[in-house]
């Protein structure tokens, strides 16, 4: 049975420490995963989006709840025996092995061949105690569809373990927007693995949203596994506090003619910090590929700090791969522009902020997310 399969590989798996190279600078001592207990109690929380959707799903320790389903769709509880269950994220790292062993709420999505979807699906998880979280989602031939991901807290002081793994299988001439906001208490650890492959001439369009969580890692993979594959990923955090933000992202060609686009853009402040690993991978047969990643990184207070890793492997010989990454502070002679025209400091720094994030929140096409997104960067920003 698969999961006591992964329930070994998990037992026999220490917890990464500094000295392994893809947790360098995220440091789990301290992290005892037993140690958060189910809640108990309600857990009705708020969410980022007010929208009109084709299917809903929420999610608690205690259940998935689909309130509204869209029809010719699967939009249902993930089957333990599904076929794709496993394919892309197994059970060979320590976090995504005790998703394996330990999750019992999934959600599957397939949207069948040539299905256009005018209105976007969401499902919600509330994040308590030790909650896991498995979401597949198949866009199949010729098929069009928007899904919105979100996890929040109950409460900001919630105590919480948080782990959850997506796997999208986009099918050949397809297209998928797939949107997973992180908005958890600055008291919850969040794991998350999310694994895309993207078939021939298919379209992939990807929004991260990272606002809360205490520390953890969230680990992103396309794969471009068909000729004239696009994939295009928008990332945008904020973090305060002591926060610890880590992303770990990978763009993998394995098909020619494939194009991946990664902008992510991060805002911190008091002693927060985010590191960013950002790799492009380009196999021997995938010429012809146009791969693009950048990190940008506005650091708000002299204690806040990033670290922006990116990199590149590549054995094709006819590619075009290119990345850049940046730290830098808030522009003084901005600051005192907007501030000499009457505006209160933090209504300037807000300004300068939202004129930092503009291009990424530009790539956002789902307006009602763009909004919600602007509006949690824009809430960090203390009013006085």
């Amino acid at each position: 049975m698969a999961n006591s399969e992964a329930l070994a590989a998990y037992r026999s798996l220490p917890i990464p420490d500094t000295t392994e190279e893809h947790w360098r600078f995220t440091d789990l001592r301290g992290f005892d995963p037993e140690s958060f207990a189910g809640s108990g109690g309600s857990v009705e929380i708020e969410t980022m989006l007010d929208l009109d959707v084709a299917g809903y799903a929420s999610v608690t320790e205690n259940g998935i709840e689909i309130t509204k389903a869209p029809e010719g769709v699967r939009f249902e509880p993930l089957p333990e025996d599904y076929e794709r269950l496993y394919s892309l994220i197994g059970w060979d790292e320590k976090f995504a092995a005790h998703n394996a062993a330990m999750w019992k709420h999934g959600l599957l999505v397939v949207v069948p061949t040539g299905v256009v979807l005018d209105k976007p699906l969401y499902v919600r998880i509330a994040v308590t105690g030790q909650t896991f979280w498995r979401l597949v989602v198949v866009a199949e031939e010729g098929a069009r569809a928007s899904l919105i991901e979100e996890y929040a807290s109950p409460d900001p002081s919630t105590e919480a373990y948080s782990n959850a793994v997506t796997e999208l299988f986009v099918e050949p001439n397809a297209k998928l927007e797939y949107v997973s906001l992180q908005n958890l208490s600055t008291e919850t650890w969040h794991f998350a693995s999310h694994h895309a492959r993207v078939e021939r001439d298919a379209e992939l369009d990807w929004v991260a949203g990272g606002f809360g969580s205490k520390r953890g890692k969230t680990r992103i993979q396309n794969d471009l596994n068909g000729s004239g594959a696009t994939s295009r990923v928008t990332g945008a955090y904020f973090a305060d506090g002591t926060q610890h933000l880590d992303y770990d992202t990978f763009q993998e060609h394995i098909a020619p003619n494939c194009e991946s686009d990664f902008a992510f853009k991060g805002a911190l402040r008091d002693s927060a910090t985010a590191v960013w690993r950002g790799m492009i991978r380009v196999e021997r047969d995938a010429q012809k590929t146009n791969a693009y990643q950048e990190c940008r990184n506005l650091m708000l207070s002299p204690t806040a700090h990033a670290v922006p890793i990116p990199g590149l492997e590549i054995m094709a010989n006819d590619v075009r791969c290119t990345h850049g990454a940046t730290v830098s502070r808030v522009d003084r002679e901005q600051l005192f522009y907007l501030m000499t025209r009457g505006l209160p400091r933090a209504e300037a720094e807000r300004m300068v902020v939202r004129g930092f994030f503009q291009n990424v929140l530009d790539r956002i096409e789902l307006e009602p997310v763009r909004e919600a997104v602007t509006a949690a960067l824009e809430a960090r920003i203390p009013q006085a």
